[in-house]
Protein backbone atom coordinates (compact mmCIF):
# COMPACT_ATOMS: atom_id res chain seq x y z
CA UNK A 1 0.00 0.00 0.00
CA UNK A 2 1.40 3.45 -1.09
CA UNK A 3 1.39 6.21 1.69
CA UNK A 4 -1.01 9.09 0.92
CA UNK A 5 0.45 12.54 1.71
CA UNK A 6 -2.00 14.99 3.21
CA UNK A 7 -1.34 18.28 2.07
CA UNK A 8 -3.35 21.08 4.81
CA UNK A 9 -5.17 23.90 3.57
CA UNK A 10 -3.91 27.36 4.37
CA UNK A 11 -5.81 28.41 7.51
CA UNK A 12 -7.61 31.98 6.72
CA UNK A 13 -5.69 34.62 8.96
CA UNK A 14 -8.84 35.37 10.70
CA UNK A 15 -11.99 33.11 10.86
CA UNK A 16 -14.52 35.18 10.32
CA UNK A 17 -15.51 38.82 9.61
CA UNK A 18 -15.76 41.04 12.92
CA UNK A 19 -19.56 41.86 13.18
CA UNK A 20 -20.56 45.41 13.85
CA UNK A 21 -22.84 46.09 16.97
CA UNK A 22 -26.74 46.99 16.13
CA UNK A 23 -26.32 49.49 18.80
CA UNK A 24 -23.39 52.12 20.50
CA UNK A 25 -21.72 50.99 23.26
CA UNK A 26 -22.93 53.71 25.27
CA UNK A 27 -26.96 52.59 24.07
CA UNK A 28 -26.11 49.11 25.34
CA UNK A 29 -25.21 50.38 28.76
CA UNK A 30 -28.06 52.31 29.00
CA UNK A 31 -30.92 49.74 27.51
CA UNK A 32 -29.17 47.71 30.18
CA UNK A 33 -30.39 49.51 32.81
CA UNK A 34 -33.99 49.77 31.22
CA UNK A 35 -33.78 45.61 30.70
CA UNK A 36 -32.55 45.15 34.20
CA UNK A 37 -34.83 47.70 35.66
CA UNK A 38 -37.71 45.67 33.87
CA UNK A 39 -36.08 42.21 35.37
CA UNK A 40 -38.08 42.62 38.59
CA UNK A 41 -41.82 41.30 38.83
CA UNK A 42 -42.75 44.11 41.14
CA UNK A 43 -41.49 46.53 38.84
CA UNK A 44 -43.04 45.27 35.71
CA UNK A 45 -46.17 45.37 38.43
CA UNK A 46 -45.60 49.19 38.91
CA UNK A 47 -45.54 50.09 35.66
CA UNK A 48 -48.36 48.19 34.98
CA UNK A 49 -50.48 49.80 37.21
CA UNK A 50 -48.82 53.36 36.41
CA UNK A 51 -50.03 52.47 33.34
CA UNK A 52 -53.16 51.94 34.21
CA UNK A 53 -54.03 54.64 36.33
CA UNK A 54 -56.66 57.60 36.61
CA UNK A 55 -54.64 59.91 33.48
CA UNK A 56 -51.61 57.43 33.31
CA UNK A 57 -50.34 58.40 36.65
CA UNK A 58 -50.46 56.81 39.95
CA UNK A 59 -49.65 57.88 43.69
CA UNK A 60 -47.28 56.10 45.17
CA UNK A 61 -49.67 55.83 47.98
CA UNK A 62 -51.94 53.69 45.79
CA UNK A 63 -49.49 51.32 45.00
CA UNK A 64 -48.68 49.41 47.79
CA UNK A 65 -51.65 47.85 48.33
CA UNK A 66 -51.86 46.05 45.06
CA UNK A 67 -48.22 44.92 45.18
CA UNK A 68 -48.32 44.05 49.60
CA UNK A 69 -45.15 45.83 50.05
CA UNK A 70 -44.05 48.49 52.68
CA UNK A 71 -44.39 52.12 50.96
CA UNK A 72 -40.83 52.12 51.53
CA UNK A 73 -40.03 49.20 49.58
CA UNK A 74 -41.94 50.34 46.77
CA UNK A 75 -40.23 54.14 47.04
CA UNK A 76 -36.86 51.85 46.56
CA UNK A 77 -38.95 50.06 43.48
CA UNK A 78 -40.10 53.82 41.82
CA UNK A 79 -36.25 54.54 42.39
CA UNK A 80 -34.94 52.09 39.95
CA UNK A 81 -37.75 52.55 37.63
CA UNK A 82 -36.97 56.53 37.72
CA UNK A 83 -33.50 55.99 37.55
CA UNK A 84 -33.93 54.03 34.46
CA UNK A 85 -36.11 56.65 32.58
CA UNK A 86 -39.05 54.58 32.49
CA UNK A 87 -40.96 56.67 34.87
CA UNK A 88 -41.14 60.10 36.14
CA UNK A 89 -41.65 61.44 39.43
CA UNK A 90 -43.80 64.71 40.44
CA UNK A 91 -44.27 65.65 44.01
CA UNK A 92 -47.44 67.06 45.29
CA UNK A 93 -47.53 68.15 48.68
CA UNK A 94 -45.91 65.10 50.59
CA UNK A 95 -46.88 62.54 48.08
CA UNK A 96 -45.49 61.61 44.89
CA UNK A 97 -46.84 61.02 41.72
CA UNK A 98 -45.43 58.84 38.96
CA UNK A 99 -46.27 58.40 35.50
CA UNK A 100 -44.69 56.19 32.47
CA UNK A 101 -42.33 57.49 29.82
CA UNK A 102 -43.86 56.05 27.18
CA UNK A 103 -40.99 56.87 25.02
CA UNK A 104 -38.35 54.96 26.89
CA UNK A 105 -40.84 51.64 26.69
CA UNK A 106 -40.73 52.70 22.85
CA UNK A 107 -36.82 53.08 22.77
CA UNK A 108 -36.93 49.39 24.80
CA UNK A 109 -38.92 47.87 22.10
CA UNK A 110 -37.04 49.24 19.49
CA UNK A 111 -33.65 48.15 20.73
CA UNK A 112 -34.50 44.15 20.98
CA UNK A 113 -36.26 44.25 17.70
CA UNK A 114 -32.61 46.06 16.20
CA UNK A 115 -31.21 42.43 17.50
Amino acid sequence: MTPTTIVAAEAPETCCTPAESAVSAQEVVRMAAVFKAMGDPTRVRLLSLIAAGEQGEACVCDLTDPVGLSQSTVSHHMRILTEAGLVERAQRGKWAYYSVVRPALDDAAAALRAF
